[in-house]
């Protein structure tokens, strides 16, 4: 890369973020940021100076994910591997593990658009305008998608026992900082 290429290589977390909640599959997910690192340095003559490097390579992640779903090469075992996937992180103990469980089963029943939706404003604080650019859709639309998973989620934690007001989860917003209970 020369020195006007955009440093790619600095966005491999939020990258590997966004392809594992779009594929629910680690391995996949690693093949899909490979995918999306080989297509943005061949085409990183398109990058446009100032333009923001993680939205354009989350973009080129998400239509890569795209064209593979439409061709058929996402299956329905992907969707069960997810759901026996141990998390990545350390494995909280008691309670608190029941609830980050339950609470992860809540964010896969939402439908696909729903969850990237909120995966890019409020796991990676995107903006709307640039999960809308990332998703190819209006802003109305991001804005729309994450209000219903919102809700979907609050009427999860709503459902629980009395003792889950006290351990209600916040949801964050993108850049403004707004939260949402």
């Amino acid at each position: 890369m020369g020195m006007d290429d955009p440093d790619i290589v600095g966005q491999l977390e939020p990258l590997r973020r966004y392809a594992r909640v779009l594929t629910r599959n680690a391995e996949a997910a690693d093949d899909l940021v490979q995918s999306a690192f080989l297509r943005a340095h061949e085409r990183r003559a398109t990058f446009r100076d100032g333009a923001d490097v993680r939205v354009w390579l989350m973009s080129i992640l998400h239509n890569i994910f795209i064209d593979e779903r439409r061709s058929g090469l996402t299956t329905a075992a992907r969707e069960r591997a997810w759901t026996d996937l141990q998390p990545g992180f350390a494995a909280p103990s008691g309670e608190m593990a029941v609830r980050l469980s339950e609470l992860r089963n809540a964010f896969l029943s939402l439908s696909q658009e729903q969850r990237e939706a909120l995966h890019l404003v409020a796991v990676e604080g995107l903006g709307v305008a640039e999960a809308a650019e990332i998703l190819h859709v209006p802003s109305g639309t991001v804005m729309s998608r994450v209000g219903r998973a919102r809700a979907a989620l609050r009427n999860f934690e709503e459902k629980g026992d009395a003792s889950a007001k006290a351990r209600s989860f916040r949801l964050v917003g993108g850049r403004d900082g707004q939260t949402d209970r």
